[in-house]
């Protein structure tokens, strides 16, 4: 992990906040097309849409098996601040995640700020998971619950969803939550936000920027989770990194979560940085701890089904 942080540093590239937002955009997918594993090949991986509160939502199927029956289908939200990933960010890490459980991953590419600012990934994102839950012929799967999962601001999109649809349910049952890294509670003014402020890839400046281009209201749990119900929450593994800026956040949702009496699962990654989930090339380590995400979500997954 060192040794790629120095990497990254010795690049003296210009801090987000002075890049134009399309060379922010450019530069996160360089990065993960230089540290990330290259995508697998399946036998499913085809563009679609659904409708949204704006219009069409871009989704991506991925499936290892060109044909399936009636099960679980996982909805996924990639990170990137809700300004700069895509569905070319995360293309890789979904082949991982469809090969591993071998279950559809349907990836949701939503409006991103500051075009679109708050709250309009969480509404396409939700729209999103809705019409998965609905197993519309254009899928051609039929799903008898979802999982969802997402990773930095795709792991907020995670607890909201969550949230959202435990209020108001889906024709599909939640089965299963996987937020990796998110910011569920404010992290300004933390303590691992000052800890990890500068060189350990998500620096606080990057998240000043995150926060003033897609500006959630910090009064509402769509854009703070920490502020929902929590009672409620589906079944759930929660995952940080011990060397990120936002890890006391994801901490908090594991303590709300805990007092809430939930059911879930917390790992917290030692001595690896924010999105180590695309940095399995540049760093090998980071594949087993992915594997270990996959090996928590099969035994929530297979406790839920014994019940």
């Amino acid at each position: 992990m060192k040794k790629f942080l120095d990497a990254l540093a010795s690049m003296e590239g210009p801090a987000i906040s002075d890049m134009t937002l399309a060379e922010a955009r450019e530069s996160y997918t360089a990065l993960h097309a230089m540290a990330d594993r290259p995508a697998r090949e399946l036998e499913v991986i085809r563009d679609l849409s659904c409708p949204g509160p704006a219009g069409d939502i871009p989704l991506r199927l991925y499936d290892a098996k060109a044909d399936r029956e009636p099960g679980p289908v996982i909805v996924f939200f990639h990170g990137g601040g809700f300004v700069i990933g895509d569905l070319e960010t995360h293309n890789a890490l979904c082949t991982e995640i469809a090969a591993h459980m071998d279950l559809p991953v349907v990836a949701v590419d939503y409006r991103r700020a500051p075009e679109n600012p708050f709250p309009a990934a969480i509404e396409d994102c939700e729209a999103a998971t809705r019409w998965v839950a609905s197993s519309p012929s254009e899928l051609g799967r039929k799903a008898d619950g979802i999982v969802t999962i997402g990773d930095s601001a795709g792991g907020t999109a995670t607890i909201v969803v969550g949230q959202q649809l435990a209020a108001d349910p889906a024709d599909a049952p939640v089965l299963l939550q996987v937020p990796v890294f998110p910011l569920a509670s404010d992290a300004l003014g933390s303590a691992s936000l000052e800890q990890f402020d500068d060189g350990y890839v998500l620096t606080k400046t990057g998240i000043e920027f995150f926060d003033e281009a897609y500006g959630a209201d910090r009064g509402d749990p769509r854009g703070f989770p920490i502020l929902g119900d929590h009672s409620a929450a589906p079944p759930t593994v929660l995952v940080t990194a011990s060397l990120d800026p936002i890890r006391d956040s994801g901490r908090d949702y594991a303590k709300a979560l805990a007092d809430a009496g939930a059911d879930f699962v917390f790992l917290e990654m030692k001595g690896v940085t924010h999105s180590f989930t695309n940095l399995r090339q540049a760093v090998p380590s980071t594949q087993a701890d992915l594997e270990r995400v996959v090996a928590a979500m099969k035994f929530m997954l297979e406790k839920g089904a014994a019940r």
